[in-house]
């Protein structure tokens, strides 16, 4: 087996190992997702977290306990659609990004310890909506052209250049032969004593 061979082989089995091993944490990572959720049960049911680096005070709930049941709420469904997103190989998978800005808005909301949870946020995933809706849309127009009406646009596009250049040739051919013509007419010369009359003896 040659060298080069073996490089591709090599490569192959570590990329495939790389994979294995990503798939690996996924898989774990979702497994204990019930679990993390229910680690809101681990914290005192006061208003008060006293932790090594700060103090955490709820001003709206009597519990942290309820505090980080809202924010497992958030934080779960947020870590899927974040593994879903960059494992995702459909065509559509850009359109994850609006429920995961709709979560992340929701967490800075928590955090930020207001009141009314849940009633602003889709305002804010107005702008989000209007970037990432035509994005996904404008890819989706471009695989059903291709796919299910079989029209290749970039297929056109390169067969409208061959033809736009095959006429650019044949014009090009044409004008050389016109003006060879030209030339050979140019180059017989003119005998004044051929066109003039015979003199009679």
């Amino acid at each position: 087996m040659s060298k080069p061979t073996l490089d591709i082989d090599k490569a192959a089995k570590k990329k495939k190992a790389k994979s294995l091993l990503m798939g690996s944490v996924i898989a774990i990572v979702i497994a204990v997702t019930p679990y993390i959720f229910y680690s809101y049960n681990w914290f005192p049911t006061t208003n008060k977290l006293d932790l090594f680096f700060f103090t955490f005070e709820s001003k709206y709930q009597e519990s942290i306990s309820v505090v980080m049941w809202f924010f497992m709420a958030k934080f779960v469904p947020l870590l899927l659609l974040i593994m879903w997103f960059f494992t995702c190989k459909h065509w559509w998978y850009h359109v994850l990004l609006i429920p995961i800005a709709m979560f992340v808005f929701q967490i800075a909301a928590l955090i930020q310890q207001e009141r009314y949870l849940d009633e602003v946020e889709i305002y804010w995933l107005i702008p989000i909506m209007m970037v990432v809706t035509p994005f996904v849309y404008f890819i989706r127009i471009k695989l059903f052209d291709k796919h299910v009406l079989g029209i290749d646009l970039e297929a056109i596009d390169a067969e409208l250049k061959v033809y736009k250049e095959k006429e650019r040739l044949e014009k090009e051919k044409a004008k050389e032969t016109e003006n060879e013509k030209n030339d050979s007419r140019e180059a017989i010369p003119f005998s004044s004593d051929r066109y003039a009359p015979h003199k009679q003896a």
